[in-house]
């Protein structure tokens, strides 16, 4: 089954693509990666979804054109897709998480958009979407749920190893040497650095590209201080996060308290180590001989470099090694639960979110004509291995 991934992250922009070819012998998954693509958001559409997220307040009216042309967005990028790769089974989107309600260390509820009635319309194709919100119905965080594709391509390793991903919030994904399973939120990647980027017009990409900044700055170490005495980074895994904590309104409020100036450059050079430290302490805590790295994060010289000077005794790669491009993954992943979703099996890791049990993940929208599924499966594939067909 030829399924097509799609998800844009808490960094809001763009949108990731894969098509992923599934075929599966017993418990054993492989799949051939057919292509790959990212698509940036519209200026436009990009600032109007940044002007909706939290702390701002906004409108039923502003969700709900945003719903449609998210929506639209979405469905350009998998028609490009299809246009390059060819006809898809499936495809399983994501969409754009807006909102992630957690009190108290609970999740309440989630909000992706991102209609996926468009994408069906217009491809003919039948859409799994609206992802998390049965795990968190279940007891779950409703992240990291990529997990479930960390757990199948770490099978191989005898030591404890984690999947590392570096988007807008930094997320992990360990598993001990005994095979025990934790996943959980770590803290912003470049959630801060981003929104310090695009507020203060630093570049015009809207992110610290290849790091140049924050090498141009110097680290301020009160600010880092104040930062790192974060309640959230104490709370027991598992446990999850995102922009409605980390936005632009959070630093000003540290340097507000700090009540001292500092340089952009230094500034994000200091949230950049904010970064380092809280992802290295992590990966110290667990015991971590190797960490599996991916997202936008790796291609960040300043992260990956200051992680790799605070782990020395750690070895750091790239989830390329593993099949699976640093940039794609988790567009990979999502193909992954549709595939799962499309054959009635369970696609979220219970000892990462915290959910009761496993849970079938989604909704579906019908394609053109009726909706035909594959006949269910029994067993959930335990291992994965991907390779490229391009």
């Amino acid at each position: 089954m030829r399924v097509l991934g799609m998800i844009s992250g808490t960094s809001h922009d763009g949108i990731d693509a894969a098509v992923v070819d599934f075929h599966h012998e017993g418990t054993a998954l492989s799949g051939a990666v057919m292509h790959t693509q990212s698509t940036p958001y519209a200026a436009a559409l990009r600032a109007r979804l940044a002007g909706t997220l939290p702390p701002a307040r906004t409108t039923m009216a502003e969700v709900c054109e945003l719903d449609t042309l998210i929506g639209q967005a979405f469905t350009q990028a998998a028609l490009t897709a299809i246009d390059t790769a060819g006809p898809v089974d499936a495809i399983c989107s994501h969409g754009q998480t807006v909102y992630h309600w957690i009190e108290g260390g609970t999740a309440h509820g989630t909000l992706q958009l991102g209609q996926p009635a468009w994408i069906a319309e217009a491809t003919g194709t039948p859409v799994v979407s609206d992802l998390r919100i049965r795990d968190i119905a279940a007891g779950g965080q409703g992240a990291p749920l990529v997990a479930f594709l960390d757990k199948m391509l770490l099978t191989t390793s005898t030591s404890t190893r984690a999947a590392l991903n570096l988007g807008g919030i930094s997320n992990m994904t360990v598993i001990a040497s005994d095979g025990g399973l934790s996943a959980y939120d770590i803290g912003p990647a470049n959630a801060l650095i981003d929104a310090v980027v695009v507020e203060r017009g630093l570049n015009s990409v809207g992110y610290d590209r290849d790091g140049r900044i924050a090498a141009a700055g110097k680290v301020c170490e009160p600010l880092l201080r104040d930062l790192l005495a974060e309640p959230y980074y104490r709370l027991p895994a598992p446990k999850s996060t995102g922009k409605e904590l980390f936005h632009g309104m959070y630093v000003r409020g540290a340097l507000d308290a700090l009540g001292v100036h500092i340089s952009d450059a230094d500034l994000v050079a200091t949230l950049t180590e904010l970064t380092v430290q809280t992802v290295a302490a992590a990966v110290r805590a667990a015991g971590i001989a190797t960490v599996v790295a991916s997202g936008g994060g790796c291609r960040n010289p300043v992260i990956l470099d200051g992680l790799r000077q605070a782990l020395p005794g750690v070895t750091i790669v790239l989830s390329d090694d593993l099949g699976a491009p640093a940039d794609d993954k988790e567009a990979i992943a999502f193909a992954l639960i549709g595939w799962c979703t499309m054959h009635g099996l369970p696609a979220n890791v219970p000892a990462g979110t915290g959910a009761r049990s496993a849970r079938v993940l989604g909704t579906i929208t019908p394609g053109a004509g009726a909706l035909r599924l594959p006949e269910p499966l029994d067993v959930v594939p335990t291992s994965l291995s991907l390779t490229s067909a391009r």
